[in-house]
């Protein structure tokens, strides 16, 4: 009888490979995981820079500062500007542009570094007529002109303020009520009675009277009041000269001093003070300077 000599075994082999294949493709698989996570964390790093970079006048303009163990001081026309991390590694500036600024190349001043430089471009704004039965409030008498400079030194105290180190929780803003339309932009050349006035400084949201008005992030009350021409007012600072005002309130939920989170209730709509009928005047002012809020809410034409 013949000897048969038994043949090796293949399955041993072929699980090897079977698993060997695998392991290639899980490798493949995570190497794509990997280059999707690394994309979107770039595009994450960005995403401050590309939503709030309008530099109009009235705009915003985002200037890098480059990478730094301790984020650099620089100012813009005098006054301190925010400045926060846009990546791990790269310090940006957030830049107020007033809504009189000339277009063309300005100039950001870096404490212990060259100044930086950032274009403005145009941005037309239309105009808006308003007819007032109240004449005072569109030709206060002398009285009305006192109040009016006390209340005014208050409010730019307000917008003056910058707390150093209290890096605002999130530069990406909550629409302060909820419904209602967007009545009057930011920017328009205002007319009371044919007389023109200075221009719209915030968005009015035309809502309900006791509409509830929520903080759009975190912050500290730091100024409210019964303003002529603003009605029941709030401020509050987020931090680093970014200031939110709400007025011609109906009531006021808040008081000096208080902390309060994103999406507190701060106030109620109404019309009070120089409005033709209920609504919310928001605004938003960074470096003193008042700027469109329609840009933290990622709502802004920048054209």
């Amino acid at each position: 009888m013949s000897r048969v000599t038994p043949t090796r075994a293949t399955r041993p082999l072929t699980g090897r490979r079977t698993i060997l294949q695998r392991c290639a493709r899980l490798a493949s698989q995570v190497a794509l995981l990997a280059a999707a996570c690394c994309a979107a964390v770039a595009q994450a790093q960005g995403y401050i820079s590309r939503t709030l970079d309008v530099p109009v006048p009235g705009g915003v303009a985002v200037v890098p500062l480059g990478a730094a163990d301790k984020a650099p001081q620089a100012s813009f026309n005098g006054h301190r500007v925010m400045v926060i991390r846009d990546s791990d590694q790269q310090w940006i500036a957030v830049v107020g542009i007033p809504l009189g600024t000339k277009t063309g190349t300005q100039t950001l001043q870096v404490q212990g570094r060259p100044a930086a430089q950032f274009n403005v471009g145009t941005k037309e704004y239309a105009a808006q007529h308003i007819t007032l039965k109240n004449k005072r409030q569109v030709s206060p008498n002398p009285d009305d002109l006192k109040r009016i400079e006390r209340e005014l030194e208050e409010q730019v105290s307000a917008y003056r303020i910058y707390r150093d180190g209290v890096t605002p929780s999130n530069v990406i803003l909550d629409r302060p009520v909820d419904g209602g339309r967007l009545s009057s932009p930011f920017g328009l050349r205002r007319f009371f009675n044919g007389e023109e006035r200075n221009p719209h400084s915030g968005l009015d949201f035309a809502v309900p009277t006791g509409t509830p008005v929520k903080a759009p992030a975190a912050g500290r009350v730091v100024l409210v009041g019964n303003f002529f021409f603003n009605g029941n007012t709030v401020f509050v600072d987020h931090g680093q000269g970014f200031i939110s005002m709400f007025c011609h309130l109906s009531a006021i939920d808040v008081k000096v001093g208080d902390e309060v989170a994103r999406g507190a209730v701060v106030g109620k709509v109404g019309s009070t003070g120089r409005a033709t009928g209920p609504h919310l005047h928001w605004n938003v002012s960074l470096n003193d300077a008042r700027v469109d809020p329609a840009i933290f809410i990622g709502a802004a034409n920048k054209r």
